[in-house]
Parts: structure tokens; sequence; C-alpha cells
């Protein structure tokens, strides 16, 4: 990793740290200052000319100043005279702003990409998008992660009879499935209609749970609301207990609160690319530092991230040579 300089907004350090553990480089100090009317300075303390910049940054709450801090990060490794500048955002916040659903509505997930990229990223390194499609809205190269092979190594290590994975809706029924498949076990997925952003209604589900125990999978937790209408559910279907797994555990609101309270919920199971709960010490967090650095390190070496999943999901994974018949 020569020529390498890594940098951290305030979002979440720790992970950057271990990042920076893994990689074998020391993560580079940023001065961030706040003037008296309210705006927000960066000065980078590392030498950047003529070098591979990593800016470590999720979009967490709260979120504005998380954005604010990347993009000014951004700009001074480009005023800096960087080589390349890459964007590392484990939770891109506004992808799940991103369709036109409403008449004269804002599309935050391709605007904030344009900033980005207006910014002075050259790459985006992110990991489990809430919609597949925010990727295209990038005019740069984006390295889309996924945690489901660290997820179901976890799971991998746990009696799995009886249990039937269970997507929240048909929309992450297609991620479930193929997490199901990680494990060797049945999916099912429950029908949802959400009616505000924390009032989701789940009229049925789709497969057999009936006796068993589910693992709820979600690719990101913030206020609990589906994840519970989705635990009433599955216990009016007969389902014994079940564990939640996520990959960005954002759990805001009463989210903690709900999910610590509830008798159907076994564990919840979340990853490090969001900063966790201080007061939740039986939350389980899984590491995808080791992750996130590997990739950066094929990034830098001009080697393929996507082969990073071969066997674990063929939408991130490179693709396969076709076989042809003479």
């Amino acid at each position: 990793m020569k020529d390498t300089v890594v940098f951290s907004g305030s979002a979440h350090r720790a992970l950057a740290a271990d990042i920076c553990s893994y990689l074998g480089v020391e993560l580079s100090a940023a001065d961030i200052t706040r003037f008296s009317n309210d705006c927000l300075q960066v000065q980078l303390q590392a030498n950047c000319r003529q070098r591979d910049v990593y800016i470590v940054q999720p979009l967490v709450p709260p979120t504005q100043e998380a954005l604010m801090e990347m993009l000014l990060m951004l700009d001074a490794a480009r005023g800096a005279s960087a080589a390349q500048i890459t964007a590392v955002i484990p939770h891109y916040a506004y992808a799940r702003s991103d369709k036109k659903d409403a008449s004269r509505i804002s599309i935050g997930g391709r605007l904030v990409a344009d900033m980005l990229v207006a910014a002075g990223a050259d790459r985006v390194l992110t990991m489990t998008l809430h919609a597949p499609q925010v990727h295209g809205f990038f005019s740069v190269p984006v390295d889309h992660l996924t945690a489901l092979g660290v997820l179901a190594d976890h799971f991998r290590g746990q009696d799995l009879t009886d249990a039937v994975v269970v997507s929240p809706d048909f929309g992450n029924a297609k991620t479930a499935n193929q997490f199901a498949r990680l494990l060797g076990l049945p999916v099912a997925a429950g029908s949802k209609r959400r009616l505000g952003d924390d009032t989701v209604v789940i009229d049925q589900i789709v497969g057999d749970v009936h006796g068993k125990r589910a693992i709820i999978l979600d690719d990101e937790i913030a206020t609990g609301g589906s994840i519970i209408e989705l635990l009433h559910k599955l216990e009016e279907e007969g389902c014994s207990e079940a564990a939640v797994a996520t990959t960005h555990g954002l759990f805001v609101g009463k989210a903690v609160e709900r999910l610590r309270g509830n008798r159907m919920v076994s564990e919840v199971v979340t990853t490090d690319t969001v900063p966790s709960p201080a007061d939740w010490p039986e939350l389980t967090v899984l590491s995808v530092a080791e992750l996130f650095a590997e990739a950066m390190r094929r990034i830098h070496g001009g080697e393929s991230v996507s082969s990073l999943f071969d066997g674990v999901d063929p939408t991130h994974a490179s693709p396969r040579p076709r076989k042809t018949t003479v």
C-alpha cells in the first residue's frame, strides 16, 4: 500500500482505524473545525500529492453533517493534487431516495452522487446499497461490496434445523434467497405496504414458517418498524422465534427498545458499517473492516474487487467465462 493515504471523517473513526490496521497503514489526521456561523472547514494533515487517497465516512445521523464533511474532504484532497481519490462510504444513506414515486419529489440518491463526483471523488467504495439502481447514479466507477458472506458465516456456526430465511418484503427477496442458499435453507417473504417512514403493513407471509425459527434478513434497520410488524405476522403464522440480521444497523428512535424487549427475538446481528448503540451490549456486531481493507488493497493494486464475492453473491461477483461448444 505504498503511496496510500487514508483519512476519516468524524462519523465512524473506529471503522477507519480498523481498516487501516488490516492495511498496515496509519490513519492520517484531518482537522475539522466549525466557524461561528456554523460553517465547516476541513484541513488534511498528511501529504496527498500524487498519492492514492481514501476517505472513509458512512452517511449516518447527523447525516447532513457527515455528507458535508465528506464533500469538504474530497475537495481538499483534490486541491492537494491527489493522484486518485476514493470515497469509502460504508453506508450510503441517500440510496433510499432512488425513484420519482410522487409529484415534484427530489431523487436524493442521484443528487448526492453528483455532488460527490463534483467535489472530487474518482471512485466510490460502498456496501449493500438499498436499491441496486443507485449504482448507476454515479458517473465514476463504483465498487459495491456485500456483507452476505460475513453474516452467513455467523449463522453457519449455529443449529439451523427447522430454520427459514425471511425477507420483510419482496424487494429484498432476491438477496434473502441468495443468503438462504449460502445457508442451505428455504426462504419466505412478507407482503409489505409502506404507509409512511415508520409505518408499514405486512398483509401475509409467502412461504412456510409454521413451527420454524426465522432468520430475518434486511439491508438496513432504522426505527425497526418493518421488523416489528414482520415479527407480529410471523408469530401469527406459528413461527417459534426469530433472529434478526442486517448490514446497516442504524437503530434510531425507539428501535433498541422495540427489539430488545420483543419476546420473539432470539438475537440481533449487524455489522460495523455504522456505529453501534452504546446501550445495547447484547447486540452482535460483525466487522467488515477486513473486507473493506482488502477491497482498497485491490483497488490500489489494480486487481479485481468483484472476485472477492465468487461463490458468495453473483450480483457482486466477477463474471464467469462462458463455455463454447465447437
